[in-house]
């Protein structure tokens, strides 16, 4: 049972990206309650949950490359 590695690091690819936007989004999730008084809370608010939405999918498109080139799906 041998390991794709093209595969495994395509998967691993996808992680450096996700970590940003794990801390951005919760970041500015917590600017916009905090700045409610503004205007631009609810454009905060939505990029905020973007960006962790985002990252989500992310970390499962990565993980699941990853799991393929382990198992030889």
């Amino acid at each position: 049972m041998a390991t794709n590695k093209q595969l495994l690091m395509k998967g691993i690819k996808y992680l450096p990206g996700a970590l940003p936007l794990m801390f951005i989004g919760p970041s500015l999730i917590y600017n916009a309650f905090q700045n409610q008084h503004t205007n631009w809370h609810y454009l905060v608010l939505g990029i905020g949950i973007i960006a962790c939405l985002s990252s989500m999918v992310l970390i499962f498109l990565g993980l699941r490359i990853i799991m393929k080139g382990i198992f030889n799906d």
